[in-house]
């Protein structure tokens, strides 16, 4: 994405759009780092063919890794953070490390692949490994050569102390994990060096061109862009995966808060992004991919118009069951989960993607819910922010479930968060106050208010339990 800012200025554009197609290899599902490497020199290639960079900045999705050996090179092609070897891993951890202890040290949720399972899994991978590297920073190290680890990300890890803002020594002595594998941390907006002299040559940017730390993780790059600010705020980022939380000055570290599973992120500035991770649009893209497979229609929007027209709540189901986060026959697993649960499953296409989107609903207004209660707070305005904010039905639905308004947009919140951290960087704008309000002046938002029947609703959740 290449973009420009200035006074009442915050313009976006697509600059190069490459597929991510992991790999499936005898030893596991792994992402083709070469293919994305590639895809990121194409995309500095045409920002430089459209008129060069004052600025680079790098954003991913969290927990994946790369490992560097004595020389810097590429151990392997990184692990998927859906590969199964992670299966039974956690309770290794937690028999070194109690689940009490580590959320009081980390605040980090409880999923099967967070990077302490990951490298608990990684057995002999780690010998040959002098330095670890998350997504991100692995790409802003092929960039410039230099090595450190986004804090933003790092608090997704497992391995960070969220009081004490670094690497906890102790975590890492109890896992196993030698602590000179982690590198530095780097904070948004510090500068992560300027391009190699080859990586100048193979996109025409000048080696000068610095690279900016940004919020590296996806999300908090998202929130960062959220277009409003105050205590009384709730967003949710929504795309393949929906996060949905608040926005806090501190973490919330409560056993209460563990039971629940609630995370506390870092956000930019200091912020905790606290939140819950809901398996989110997965569960539709997925069932869109089996069906072009099986030739039948696929187009979001006939899907989409489909389920406007198909009964509520004929089945409801739990969008984070353990049987939804693998690929495959996302269309036969929920068929599968309803006839377990003792409903009877969607009925057609439509039936299904209104039966996803009402559980994403549903779960939003269950997590949001929980979420104000944990921290304290009261939410009077919900902020859908990411790809997720262009689905009106879902957006709609969301308003419905959790009775509040919802303000739905920008749908590329990821990259405009980014954008902005590095404008701040370079003086272009003076304050994360300021970011968002050039968010909320320049980008187009739509609002959804709640309606519905509120009984419905009520007794859909019932239907899946207590939160």
């Amino acid at each position: 994405m290449r973009a420009r800012v200035g006074p009442g200025l915050l313009e976006l554009a697509e600059a190069h759009r490459f597929p991510n197609t992991p790999l499936r290899s005898p030893d596991g599902l792994r992402w083709d780092f070469g293919a994305l490497h590639r895809g990121v020199l194409d995309g500095l290639r045409a920002v430089a063919a459209a008129g060069g960079a004052h600025s680079v900045g790098i954003d991913t999705w969290a927990v994946d890794y790369g490992l560097l050996d004595a020389d810097g090179a590429l151990l392997d092609q990184p692990y998927h953070y859906r590969d199964p070897r992670t299966e039974g891993v956690a309770e290794r951890v937690r028999a070194a490390v109690g689940p009490a202890d580590h959320y009081a040290v980390t605040g980090l949720q409880h999923l099967p692949f967070n990077t302490v399972y990951q490298l608990a899994a990684d057995g002999d991978r780690l010998a040959a490994a002098r330095t670890l590297l998350l997504m991100p920073d692995l790409l802003v190290h092929r960039l410039t050569g230099t090595v450190g680890a986004e804090v933003t990300n790092a608090s997704t890890t497992g391995l960070y102390d969220a009081r004490a803002g670094t690497w906890s020594k102790e975590l890492l002595g109890r896992v196993g994990i030698d602590p000179a594998l982690l590198p530095p941390l780097r904070r948004p907006g510090d500068p992560a060096g300027t391009l190699l002299p080859h990586v100048a040559e193979a996109t025409g940017l000048p080696t000068t061109t610095p690279v900016t730390a940004v919020a590296s993780h996806d999300t908090a790059s998202a929130v960062a862009a959220v277009p409003a600010e105050g205590p009384d705020v709730a967003y949710v980022s929504c795309g393949t995966w929906s996060l949905a939380g608040l926005e806090l000055t501190a973490p919330v570290l409560t056993e209460e808060s563990r039971a629940a599973n609630f995370t506390n992120e870092l956000g930019i500035d200091g912020t905790t992004r606290y939140l819950r991770n809901i398996m989110g649009l997965w569960l539709l893209t997925e069932s869109q991919r089996t069906w072009r497979e099986q030739g039948l229609p696929h187009e979001l929007g006939p899907l989409l118009a489909a389920a406007e027209r198909a009964r509520p709540f004929a089945a409801v189901i739990d969008p984070d069951a353990p049987e939804f986060l693998a690929p495959g026959d996302m269309p036969a697993r929920i068929a599968a989960y309803c006839v377990r649960t003792g409903q009877r499953p969607p009925e057609d296409q439509g039936s299904v993607v209104r039966t996803v989107l009402e559980a994403l609903a549903l779960a939003h207004a269950r997590t949001l819910r929980r979420a104000a209660a944990l921290a304290g707070r009261e939410i009077r305005t919900v902020h859908l922010v990411g790809g997720g904010s262009r689905n009106e039905l879902l957006c709609r639905l969301t308003a419905d479930a959790t009775g509040l308004p919802v303000v739905a947009g920008p749908a590329e919140a990821t990259a405009l968060g980014n954008v902005l951290v590095q404008a701040r960087a370079h003086g272009l704008v003076p304050d994360r106050a300021a970011m968002r309000r050039l968010v909320a002046t320049t980008q187009p938002l739509r609002h959804y208010t709640p309606g519905g029947d509120r009984a419905a609703w009520d007794a859909a959740e019932r239907r899946i339990g207590p939160a």
